[in-house]
């Protein structure tokens, strides 16, 4: 990664990362598609309000796997070894750690965090029967999840991109047997995506018993290193903060379209959500892909390879951005189709998707800023970067805006939060800028 040209050890990472993501969302889509298709609205609104747990589920597990990521690529690009086998052991243990204590304190509270979080009385039920689930699988997901990432980061992009690719086609099949042949409703597919998961981790644990692969995955390597733990928790707690502030903006959003509109409106959400996630997720196939070749030229002190990949990485992702704003602004009503076949919810779905990818490539570019930070371990202005979008602008803009907008005040709080946000991540890479092209090779 420190002599190759930039654009194929670009191509060659993120192609692979962009796959597994567009897969890895496609993942979630069609967990709405089978609800909206085989279950109802109602059902896809009950989603709807797992949304802010699914953030701060994945959360903990973006901040070790995140972490793991930068720390193993690091220590590769330093050719310390041992050092970056240890740190897949701790993040086994920390998956591990974290994932049970999550599922026990959620699984205590289910149905009072369900209502908090945007459930009605109407929707209550499908939501618990997903969560009870998901929640029950919550180990497997962040094992699954933090290896994955450690797998990537090694040097091993495309089986990372296979093993996802075979959880997104093994969870299709799971979704339409349990929902469409032997009836589970929605608990069927939270089924459908465990099961999926599980077989996913057993394939990924499988390339790292290989006597040929770098990374051993030992008994030995199971010791918990405080050391080690820290920098992965360090550099992972601002995708952590991301996801973190996130479940509270999707808390702010439900609630708020509860009041405002009703269990349409929350429904409606979810099925925008699931499509801007789909273009985020393309991004974090760049940000992915851009990470190892950033982290590891850092490492080397090759800082003019840093600035060429992350050049690469920006235009990449502003590109897609603006292919997915022209698809969402011009061609809302059939995308939202794919969810369902009511024509309500159809409509306050479209209205809201034109509305929330106004700005879409500005997203992009705040990602691969942040992620820059990330991969060359400046875990605090990562953190900053990563918050000041909620914190700055969003929340307050959700608080105060529905009480004179209505729901219209919901929608507009997200691309008026991306515009502001750009502003101050742009000055502060600028001056990133500045600093690594004078810092001595």
């Amino acid at each position: 990664m420190g002599t190759k040209s930039i654009g194929s050890l670009l191509l060659h990472y993120s192609l692979p990362a962009i796959i597994a993501m567009t897969a890895s969302s496609l993942y979630n889509m069609m967990d709405s598609m089978f609800i909206g298709h085989g279950i109802g609205s109602m059902a896809l609104a009950g989603l709807s309000a797992t949304f802010p747990f699914m953030n701060l589920g994945a959360a903990f597990g973006a901040m070790v796997g995140a972490g793991a990521s930068t720390v193993v690529s690091v220590k590769l690009g330093q050719q310390d070894y041992k050092s970056a086998n240890h740190a897949m052991g701790n993040v086994i243990l920390l998956n591990v750690g974290i994932g049970l204590l999550f599922m026990l304190v959620s699984l205590l509270f289910l149905d009072p965090i369900l209502y908090f979080f945007g459930a009605s009385d109407n929707t209550i039920g499908y939501a618990r029967d997903y969560m009870e689930v998901i929640l029950a699988g919550n180990i497997i997901t962040h094992l699954y999840l933090g290896l994955n990432s450690v797998l990537r980061s090694s040097g091993h992009p495309r089986e990372a991109m296979n093993v996802t690719l075979l959880t997104v086609a093994l969870n299709f099949v799971f979704n339409y047997l349990f929902v469409f042949v032997v009836h589970w409703g929605i608990r069927g597919v939270a089924i459908g995506t465990i099961l999926a998961q599980t077989i996913g981790l057993a394939m990924v644990m499988r390339y790292f018993l290989k006597p040929t692969s770098v990374l051993q995955l030992k008994k030995e390597i199971l010791h918990f290193s405080s050391k080690i733990s820290g920098q992965i928790l360090s550099i992972g707690l601002a995708p952590f903060c991301m996801n973190a502030l996130a479940c509270i903006v999707v808390t702010l959003i439900n609630t708020g379209l509860q009041t405002h509109g009703g269990d349409m409106h929350v429904a409606a959400y979810g099925i925008d959500n699931r499509i801007v996630f789909f273009f985020v997720m393309m991004n974090m196939g760049f940000n992915q892909g851009m990470q190892p070749i950033a982290g590891y030229n850092y490492g080397a002190q090759k800082y003019n390879r840093v600035l060429e990949v992350f050049r690469y990485t920006m235009c990449c992702v502003v590109a897609f951005g603006a292919i997915g704003w022209l698809l969402c602004q011009f061609f809302p009503e059939w995308i939202v189709s794919m969810f369902s076949t009511d024509a309500e919810l159809n409509a306050l779905s479209s209205y809201g998707l034109r509305i929330l990818t106004s700005l879409l490539p500005l997203i992009g570019f705040q990602m691969v800023c942040t992620n820059l930070y990330q991969s060359i371990g400046k875990a605090k202005i990562a953190i900053f970067l990563s918050t000041t979008r909620q914190l700055l602008f969003l929340i307050p803009f959700l608080l105060i805006l529905p009480m004179y907008w209505g729901t219209d005040g919901i929608w507009y709080s997200l691309p008026m939060a991306d515009g502001l946000s750009a502003l101050i991540v742009a000055v502060m890479i600028i001056k990133l800028i500045r600093e690594l092209k004078t810092k001595p090779a």
